[in-house]
This record gives C-alpha cells, structure tokens and sequence, in this order.
C-alpha cells in the first residue's frame, strides 16, 4: 500500500503555519491534535477556560462562539478560520472576510447547510434522495380557515383569524401519520427530534415550539444507518473516505462500524451524491453525510459541514483521520489519503455518568491496555448528568503493531470519550453487539 509523503517544501511554502477554529469542544480537541502533529498552530474561540480544546490549543480566546468581536480577536492571530460546529452567525461574520482572512468552509457554501430546512431544499434542487418534507408552519396554513369560510369575506384576513376559534391544524395532502418532528437549527445526539405518532402529538408540539423553527418528514421504514465523510480542497480535489454503518440507541450514536456491510454499488452511489453536493456547494473542507438505507434506497438523513462522530475511528482505521484532512485543506496543505490502513473497525461511543465510581478512573486504563483498542477520552464535564456528557470513543481496529494511543485522562466520576477496536477480520453484527455491550458494562 502506498504511503503518502509528507507536504513537498514548495506546497508547505505555500500553506499557512496557523489556522483558527470556533468551538473548543471534542471536535476541535481532535483537531488540535492532528494540528500539533503537522506543525500547525491552531487557535481556538470557547466560552469555557475547561473545555478540551483548550489543552491543546495553541492560544485562547475565551468568549461564545457567536461572539463576532472575539472572532476578530481570533482572525488576528491566523489567516484562515473554520468551525466545530455549524451554529455560527454567518452574516455578522461577513464583515469580517477580506483578503487577509478566509473562512473555509466558505460561508455561502455553509448557508443552506445550517439548518435542516435548507438542507432539504439544497438535496430538493440538486435532485439528491431524502425522505419527504415540509415547514412545520404548514399545518396551519393548510388548517386556516378564509375570511369566505367563516362568512367574514369583508374582513382583512388578520382580523378575520383573530375572531375565530384555531383550526385544527392538519398535514398536507400526500402525508400520514406517523411523522417525524425536527427542529430546524441546533439540533444533535437526539436533542430537537420527535416522533409524532397522531394528531394529538402534533397539536402538543405546535403548543411547545415556534413552528417557523421546525420541520416535518415522513418517517423512514430503514434497514441500516450508514454515514460517510467526504472533503474537497482548495483546489476542488474531493476524496472520500470508507462507508460506514451507524447505529443510535434513544437517537445518539453508540457505534459505528466499518466496512458498512452493503453492496459495494451502494458505497459508489454514496461517494457520487457527495462529490455532486461538494461541488455544487464549492464546499471547501470536510463534510459528512448521514443516510438512511432501506426499501426506498439510499435516502439522505442529515448533512454536517464539519468532522463527524462517524469518523472519529479515521483516526486510527485510515491513513489520514478527519481532523487531520480538515487541518491540512484549512491551512492549505495537500490532502492526504483517506483509504484504510485496517480490514475492519470498531468504535464504541462511551458516556460516563456524573457522580461515577471511583473505579471509572482504573477500568478506562484498563479499556486502554487492550489488544488494538484505542480509548480517546474527552474529559469533558457534564453539568447535571447523562444528557450533558459527551461521548467518549474507543475505536477497536486490526493489528498493525505499536502502542495503543490514549487520550488524556479525566477525573473519575463522570465525562466522556470513544474507543476503537476491531479484528483483522469483519465484524459481524453478532460480535458487534457483544464488543459494545461488553465495552458499555466495562466503564460504567
């Protein structure tokens, strides 16, 4: 297998020697990391002095992330900057653009990837699949009743609404329950979905949220969940790596498994659909994709414009991780290979409740000590129990010799991380689901 060399002094010449990134959660850490291991510094903008990011990082600026005059601070300190995630004020950040600074992904190429609604409407002009939609707010449009239905023809139609009794909202022709409710922006590892089995349901959610934030889909009958990252250059370069099989227990990814066990037609299709959104996008770093496979096909779930719990066994599974493809496009370094230096991977997401044992310390070192596994710990706190940890991965892999990479260790009593493992051989469900049963009794 051929190894990639490292940048030619030309290309390095070239590249920037600092980049930026808002967020300093898990995801950044990582990036951090992969920076460090390249020669290049990477400045972080978190509201927390304990967030992770902020023990690599090579300068902070503590402030939220939708604070523009601290991302002015942060522009002062690199050329190019990039985000953890994708809830970012993009026209304030306009006015920051100009020939000494570049946000990368660009911003016009992120506005139709920040919320699910124009994610929708993105896949609907690109003829990309994904499951049926609509705006929330439709139900009432389609419920309201005209000034001439109510004997009000005379009426403006505002005051004629304000002196009857709410319709009952109903769905749009061509949809039934039951449905599924997303929230446009913000949501993730479950937060902002919910099923919705009948009306009731629906008139319950209307009276909790602002329907202009939400969404309907119908609900997707699905044999697996599969993801796959993708990137493109500075150059307009895409590259992909390995299809994956996600699984989610209460909507929250709790592993992912490589190689997606699918037809290899159905991996092609998958790289063809991001390479067309990558390009239409001028998207410029990584990208990933969720699916949904089943009876109706291959059908996109979700776009992320930004490294991916689904990619976090690249690390080890790959010849180069995620974070480092993001470091080396934002800074302008060459890509590296994204093809798998392993037969197989595991990764096993991992949330240790607050107030744990004091033994969660001694078995996370054990989970470390074994064969091929590779326990990455994020030490990042919760603040009132399970739904405010983040996971932890340990991502299991093939032998390839070396040591086990840990991450930094936690105080017990709470936290997250991931760890990876896997056999040289594939792993079938059976085992999977034995290796994460195992690894989730293990720790907590």
């Amino acid at each position: 297998m051929q190894t990639i060399a490292d940048p030619d002094p030309q290309a390095r010449a070239a590249a920037i020697d600092a980049i930026g990134i808002v967020g300093g959660g898990q995801l950044a850490w990582m990036l951090a990391q992969a920076a460090r291991d390249l020669g290049v510094a990477l400045h972080v903008q978190t509201p927390a002095a304990e967030d992770p990011a902020t023990r690599e990082a090579a300068s902070v600026v503590l402030a939220p992330v939708d604070d523009v005059a601290a991302t002015r601070e942060l522009a002062s300190r690199c050329h190019a900057i990039s985000f953890e995630n994708e809830w970012i004020p993009l026209e304030a950040l306009r006015e920051l653009q100009g020939p000494g600074l570049q946000f990368l992904p660009g911003l016009d190429a992120l506005r139709p990837l920040v919320s699910k609604a124009g994610q929708r409407r993105l896949l609907g002009d690109l003829h990309l699949p994904a499951p049926r939609w609509f705006p929330l707010a439709d139900v009432l449009q389609a419920a309201a009743p005209t000034p001439a239905d109510a004997g009000q023809a005379s009426m403006p139609l505002g005051m004629a609404r304000s002196m009857l009794s709410p319709a009952t909202p109903r769905l749009p022709e061509g949809f039934d329950f039951p449905m599924m409710a997303k929230a446009s922006r913000g949501g993730y590892d479950g937060r902002g979905t919910i099923p919705l089995a009948d009306l009731a349901a629906l008139e319950g959610l209307l009276a909790s949220v602002d329907p202009e934030d939400w969404i309907l889909e119908e609900l997707v009958r699905f044999d697996q969940e599969l993801a796959l990252v993708a990137c493109r250059d500075q150059h307009g370069m895409v590259s992909c790596y390995p299809l994956v099989q996600t699984h989610q227990h209460c909507r929250v990814c709790d592993w992912v498994l490589f190689p997606a066990p699918v037809d290899h037609r159905v991996e092609v299709f998958a790289r063809n659909v991001a390479a067309s959104l990558l390009t239409a996008l001028d998207y410029v770093g990584v990208l990933s994709i969720e699916f949904f496979y089943g009876p109706a096909g291959l059908q996109v779930n979700e776009l992320a414009p930004r490294t991916h719990n689904s990619g976090h066994l690249t690390i080890e599974a790959c010849r180069t991780s995620q974070f480092s493809q993001q470091v080396r496009i934002v800074a302008g370094l060459p890509m590296g290979a994204t093809e798998a230096v392993v037969p197989g991977a595991l990764m096993v997401n991992l949330l240790a409740p607050e107030g744990g044992d004091v033994d969660q310390l001694e078995r996370r070192r054990a989970l470390e000590a074994l064969p091929g596994a590779h326990l990455h710990w994020y030490g990042k706190q919760g603040g009132g129990g399970w739904p405010q940890a983040r996971p932890s991965h340990p991502a299991a892999r093939g032998p390839l010799g070396g040591r086990a990479r840990a991450g930094q260790a936690a105080p017990a009593g709470g936290g997250a991380g991931h760890l990876a493992a896997a056999p040289p051989t594939h792993l079938g469900l059976d085992r999977t689901a034995v290796l994460v049963t195992a690894f989730h009794s293990f720790l907590i």
